[in-house]
């Protein structure tokens, strides 16, 4: 797998554009964003696991279900959630938007919505601009950088990924954008994230690919405790590889196993760059759980660290507060033995232990706190039974959180 340019427009047959429509009053940054592809696509997702689902979110799982899609249009600077009949219309209003421009059926069409809970969708902006959408697509990376633009909210930074890997001897791509960076907790919150490949797949295989990149990525990203109404993965696949000669991928091949990690590891890096860009964050913090009885239980003890306020605050502040991980560990639900747990910090001012079987051990504080500055902070936690391991992604818990959130709606 290599790394190259374009984003979602770095497959072929598929291009991206952005615009500013006015959805959000007082706002001039690109708030509508279109991603298209030439022929149609095999498409899988995911969505919400809050009760409380976005209009966009109820439109895009009933389109999604045929498995095909052509187009995603998406919006930020309103949820467009909590805004009952109306704000259906709205969101199917969208798709069929979206579907006049290219002549498709707007059952091809996913919606996507981002801002503010509980405010009408100004659909009259959406209608207004829909061609300048269209003649704003463009199959390069400017069009990618385009429809990421459109779809951040506080987002600081761009998230995004474009790899090439080989099939058959041929080139397949995938490309991805993310937004998010508050109201992130595990399960795939809070989040907008479409991703497009050239590879040929059947709908199954697909699924199950998004389905365990997921798993091992946004489902273990944690900024604060909330799940928002709106989340959902999206990624579509046109096949046109196979014009070059790329073979279809079929299950239990080694081009499945090939295409499969590409994704998830994209994933990863989209999901680490959520908790780096985590809401007023200044660091990045990964947990990695050794030494559990399997993934899951691991995984459950990783989530609970970087999920911890106390453990994040203490990040922030530089503390080598290591009691707090073995607290956090202890509620998480996962079994373990805490006599048998030691944990370690690292970063890239280097490495310090300061557990051994549950138990402190002499360290250097001033060495402690050099190390625990890095803008990328690792918390390694052994608990030392089994073969089990996971890793989670978080932030720290800084003042600028409560402003941001606590003026949000403005």
């Amino acid at each position: 797998m290599k790394e190259i340019s374009g984003g979602v427009c770095a497959p072929k047959g598929f291009k991206a554009g952005g615009i500013w429509c006015g959805i959000k009053a007082g706002s001039q940054k690109r708030d509508l964003a279109l991603i298209y592809s030439e022929q149609n696509c095999t498409a899988a997702a995911m969505f919400t696991t809050n009760r409380v689902q976005a209009a966009c979110v109820l439109v895009s799982r009933e389109h999604i279900a045929g498995g095909k899609l052509h187009a995603v249009i998406a919006n930020s600077g309103n949820a467009n959630a909590c805004t009952g009949e109306a704000g259906l219309a709205a969101a199917r209003r969208m798709a069929e938007l979206a579907a006049d421009e290219f002549a498709l059926s707007p059952a091809h069409v996913a919606v996507a919505s981002t801002g503010v809970i509980g405010v009408p969708l100004p659909i009259a902006a959406i209608e207004n601009s829909i061609g300048a959408l269209a003649n704003s697509l463009r199959g390069d990376a400017s069009g990618h950088a385009a429809a990421l633009e459109a779809i951040m909210t506080t987002d600081t930074r761009m998230k995004e990924f474009s790899v090439e890997i080989e099939i058959g001897g041929v080139p397949v791509r995938l490309g991805g954008m993310v937004k998010g960076a508050g109201m992130i907790r595990p399960n795939m919150a809070t989040m907008l994230c479409f991703i497009t490949t050239d590879a040929a797949i059947d709908r199954e295989l697909l699924d199950a690919s998004l389905r365990g990149a997921v798993r091992r990525s946004f489902n273990r990203a944690i900024v604060d405790s909330d799940t928002s109404t709106n989340d959902m993965v999206i990624i579509m696949a046109n096949g046109a590889s196979g014009a070059s000669g790329a073979p279809r991928i079929t299950a239990g091949s080694g081009e499945y196993e090939t295409f499969a990690r590409a994704l998830e590891d994209s994933c990863i890096k989209l999901a680490r760059a959520m908790a780096r860009d985590g809401e007023g964050a200044s660091k990045l913090i990964t947990v990695t759980v050794t030494g559990a009885a399997d993934e899951t239980s691991a995984e459950t003890l990783a989530k609970s660290v970087a999920a911890s306020s106390l453990v994040k605050t203490a990040c922030f502040g530089a503390d080598a507060n290591w009691g707090r991980i073995l607290c956090a560990l202890g509620y998480a639900g996962a079994e373990f033995d805490p006599h048998k747990t030691g944990v370690r910090f690292r970063s890239m001012a280097g490495e310090i232990t300061v557990c051994v079987n549950g138990e402190p051990v002499p360290f250097s504080e001033e060495q402690a706190k050099k190390i625990l500055s890095g803008e990328e902070i690792e918390i390694l936690v052994d608990v030392g039974a089994d073969g089990g391991s996971a890793t989670a992604w978080g932030c720290d818990l800084t003042y600028d959180y409560v402003k941001i959130n606590g003026d949000y709606r403005s």
